[in-house]
């Protein structure tokens, strides 16, 4: 094979990961990446591999680890700051993943970006601001005013 068909061939094969992430198809995702990468090595597409490996095999340091190589070679992609926030989701920390997400929007944003910024969606304000919003007068206030539509 040609140079040239070899990249036809590895930005084919990304272009179906890209289509079974909008899918939500992991799985199918992770073994288009792969493939891809084995046949041209893109630095760029680190970051969906990252977000790939931990959300399939749980592999959450990884994923961080690729997701910020990426990040740091192209700081200015909106869409390695989603993937580095999508890791850092399912890895549990979701403050964190806002942040980055926050981040990228900074920096030029993306239409995904903004919608996982909308799924998250935004926190009401504590019943007694006064009180910390763990506090169980707060908590249990909050869930009586929403259940009766006050909130």
């Amino acid at each position: 094979m040609d140079q040239d068909s070899v990249k036809t061939s590895a930005e084919s094969e990304f272009a179906m990961a890209q289509a079974a992430l909008a899918a939500e198809d992991a799985q199918a995702a992770l073994a288009f990446i792969e493939k891809a990468l084995r046949l041209q090595d893109t630095p760029e597409w680190y970051s969906y591999l990252g977000y790939c490996v931990a959300r399939q095999r749980g592999q959450h340091r990884k994923g961080l680890e690729l997701c910020q190589a990426s990040l740091a070679l192209e700081p200015d992609n909106p869409m390695h700051f989603l993937n580095l926030g999508r890791v850092h989701l399912i890895k549990g920390d979701k403050s964190e993943a806002l942040r980055i997400w926050r981040e990228g929007m900074a920096k030029g944003g993306c239409p995904e970006l903004l919608q996982q910024l909308e799924r998250l969606g935004v926190r009401s304000r504590s019943v007694i601001p006064a009180l910390h919003r763990n506090n169980p007068l707060n908590r249990y206030l909050g869930i009586l005013l929403s259940r009766l539509g006050l909130r």
